[in-house]
């Protein structure tokens, strides 16, 4: 089984018209992590910056601005992705893990395909993600009320896990935090 741990960092919420700036990722096999990756990328072209969304990552226009091409960063990504699965194989795709990525991450990430002339994002990814914030609905449901909000960190103190809240919003951070918050849910 194949399964990619990821999060992402944007420049604001709609994946049409706002950009990844931050995308970091560890591909497990079978278990094991065999790729792992930060990437940190320029908005494309045209893309629409949202002061408010780079506040929220903690970084700052100039900062993203120097970062790698969006089409050099595709190009090492799919790289991975085709070191992985093959393409080309119906039974061989890749499931998502992430953070309410069903209904945020997977858009940005789909779009990073498309804007690089891609139209085979399912030959990578099954269609049915695996998104940790609806999984641990199910195991907190009882305690649901007593909670001040369902946000990563949130989740992760209820099930047991340390959080150091600055350093949320990093996808580094967050993604070591989703990856706790599975193995607690699994």
């Amino acid at each position: 089984m194949k399964i990619l741990f990821f999060d992402t960092e944007t420049t604001g919420v709609d994946p049409k018209v706002n950009a990844v700036h931050q995308f970091t990722g560890a591909l497990e096999i079978d278990g094991k992590i065999v790729e792992e990756f930060d990437y940190h990328i320029r908005p494309f072209e045209g893309a629409v910056i949202e002061p408010e969304a780079l506040a929220v990552g903690g970084v700052t226009l100039e900062q993203i601005m120097a970062y790698d091409l969006p089409a050099t960063v595709y190009a090492r990504f799919v790289t991975t992705l085709d070191e992985h699965c093959d393409r080309y194989s119906k039974k061989d795709k890749i499931f998502l893990c992430g953070y309410n990525n069903a209904s945020f991450d997977n858009a940005f990430l789909r779009a990073m395909f498309e804007r690089n002339y891609n139209k085979y994002f399912g030959s990578y990814f099954w269609s049915s993600p695996l998104d940790v914030f609806i999984m641990a609905r199910f195991k907190l449901m009882k305690v649901r009320q007593w909670l001040p909000d369902f946000k990563q960190g949130t989740v992760a103190k209820a099930l047991g896990i340390e959080v150091d809240d600055s350093q949320l919003h990093s996808a580094k951070y967050d993604l070591w935090v989703l990856m706790e918050i599975y193995k607690k849910l699994i």
